[in-house]
């Protein structure tokens, strides 16, 4: 409910939604960044501010239930990290081989900015061959969501969930070596 009037406009039920998800917001950007080298200049806090300004545009649809606004905050940081990461190579010169490692919990590699473009392409290749799978993906590694969250989130069972999972990483995996990444 207090989604659905900040989405409207509702300033005071904004100011009451931001602490409510401010932690977990937070949480889920510092796993991502905790691997950043010491020059990283996306710190949690911004990442989390980018993303609930996102969440909550003018162009977002309303929210069905906790699930759905955190599976529409993986997509956010997904696409905030990955927009930065491509901003800082741009500001790069040269550059070294690419690497990506992709294990059981999908890891990025000592190269966090380029290996995170690089799961982002191959992640959304995944979603045009399988557009839940790719979900699946982004609600589990983005948003840190559980296999049932994942579940309640996308209407399947636990089971298809946990398949799509297991299909998905070696997917994912096989196509980070395919294209010379792993």
């Amino acid at each position: 409910m207090l989604l659905s009037r900040a989405q409207d406009g509702d300033r005071k039920a904004t100011d009451e939604l931001f602490p409510i998800v401010y932690d977990e917001l937070r949480a889920i950007a510092a796993k991502f960044l905790k691997s950043e080298s010491n020059a990283q200049t996306l710190q949690a806090t911004a990442l989390v501010h980018e993303a609930y300004v996102r969440l909550l545009g003018p162009e977002q649809s309303g929210w069905e239930s906790r699930a759905h606004f955190f599976g529409a905050s993986a997509t956010a940081i997904r696409r905030i990290l990955t927009d930065h990461a491509r901003h800082k190579n741009r500001q790069k010169r040269g550059g070294g081989a690419k690497k990506a490692s992709l294990d059981e919990a999908l890891v990025l590699t000592s190269e966090p900015d380029e290996s995170l473009i690089d799961l982002d392409a191959a992640l959304t290749a995944l979603g045009e061959l399988d557009a839940q799978k790719a979900k699946v993906v982004e609600l589990r590694f983005f948003a840190g969501l559980t296999v049932e969250q994942v579940a309640l989130a996308l209407g399947v069972s636990e089971s298809t969930v946990a398949r799509d999972w297991q299909f998905a990483r070696v997917w994912l995996s096989r196509e980070l070596e395919r294209r010379g990444l792993s």
